[in-house]
């Protein structure tokens, strides 16, 4: 089969269009035929080598996160999926691998792909639908009436997360640069901050739960608009210790994110508010309810553009220039 593999940890490597063999499918998995897959900045953070201490791929192996296809093959143990069956997945991790014409995933990473959209848009779903999910659902457990801040409205993260935070009946604050205010706001975001022009941090105040996705400083800030008793979740760092012991990485490691999340874990105790760190996991029930909202029309996919397969590289170069309204999804199949 045709995938595109990284050969070996570099800033900005390339990506190589080669052939590998097809995937061994073990007795739990499916076996998918790619029709569709997206690209996430996480797909650059591997390749730059910035998770291998707590992923460790060794190279050559093949990148991707994301994959709408049909099943072709079930394994001996498989019993919620058939072949012929049209699926979606974010393939959990140490077994990712979309940028391909083939994967192998295992069953529980796996859900019926919504019937109203197409491939592509299911594609542009699974990591950023669980990482909303996860935020704002099992760890937030955001209610009616709450009061919730979703950084980066027009990324692929931000135009999931507005809208499930709408569907669970919050209010949305939002930052995004002045062509995109219109689009989040069509996605049901109530407070829309122009982030080139504007300090959020001057604006908002007493927030139930704050979704943060930027770097040191707007973390910092944003530990200051919630109020005592809430609670940030970031998806960009740092680490904290029970993200550490979920992972069950050695001592080492896990010292070095405790110390790397000391700083932050401090501030907020201070201000009587939680901090968490969120790193999405596969989990096919949690995108089982992301296709019943979906086919609801509760949630609709965003995405900017669709590269054909052998422009995978292009496609990633084009995420990394953050200008991407939601997601950038592939055409395999």
């Amino acid at each position: 089969m045709k995938a595109f593999v990284v050969e070996k940890y570099k800033k900005k490597g390339p990506l190589r269009l080669t052939d590998r063999p097809e995937p061994d499918v073990r007795e739990n998995d499916v076996l998918v035929e790619v029709h569709a897959t997206a690209v996430n900045l996480l797909d650059s953070k591997i390749r730059d080598g910035e998770f291998k201490l707590i992923l460790p791929y060794r190279p050559p192996f093949i990148l991707g996160h994301d994959v709408a296809g049909t099943v072709v093959r079930a394994g001996s143990k498989v019993k919620r999926f058939k072949v012929g069956d049209n699926v979606y997945a974010r393939p959990r991790d140490h077994r990712i691998g979309t940028f391909a014409e083939l994967i192998a995933i295992d069953e529980a990473d796996v859900a019926l792909k919504p019937a109203n959209i197409s491939m592509e848009e299911a594609a542009s779903l699974p990591l950023v639908g669980l990482t909303a999910w996860q935020a704002l659902v099992e760890v937030g457990k955001v209610k009616p009436g709450q009061r919730v801040f979703i950084q980066a409205g027009s990324g692929g993260v931000g135009t999931f997360a507005i809208q499930l935070a709408k569907h669970l009946g919050a209010t949305v604050a939002t930052t995004t640069s002045a062509k995109n205010m219109e689009m989040v706001k069509s996605l049901g975001a109530d407070v829309v901050i122009n982030y080139k022009t504007q300090d959020f941090e001057k604006i908002l105040s007493g927030y139930d739960l704050v979704l943060n996705s930027q770097d040191p400083d707007t973390l910092e800030k944003s530990l200051r608009v919630v109020k005592p008793g809430g609670l940030l979740i970031s998806i960009s760092g740092p680490p904290d210790p029970a993200f550490a012991k979920a992972l069950g990485l050695n001592p080492f490691l896990k010292l070095v994110l405790r110390l790397l999340s000391r700083g932050v874990r401090s501030k907020a105790r201070k201000l009587g508010i939680n901090y968490s760190f969120l790193f999405m996991r596969a989990d096919g029930q949690q995108l089982g309810e992301i296709t019943r909202l979906i086919e609801s029309g509760a949630v609709r996919p965003v995405v900017d553009k669709v590269f054909p397969f052998e422009k995978t590289g292009d496609a990633l170069v084009y995420v990394e220039t953050g200008r991407a309204k939601g997601k950038v999804a592939i055409t395999v199949k």
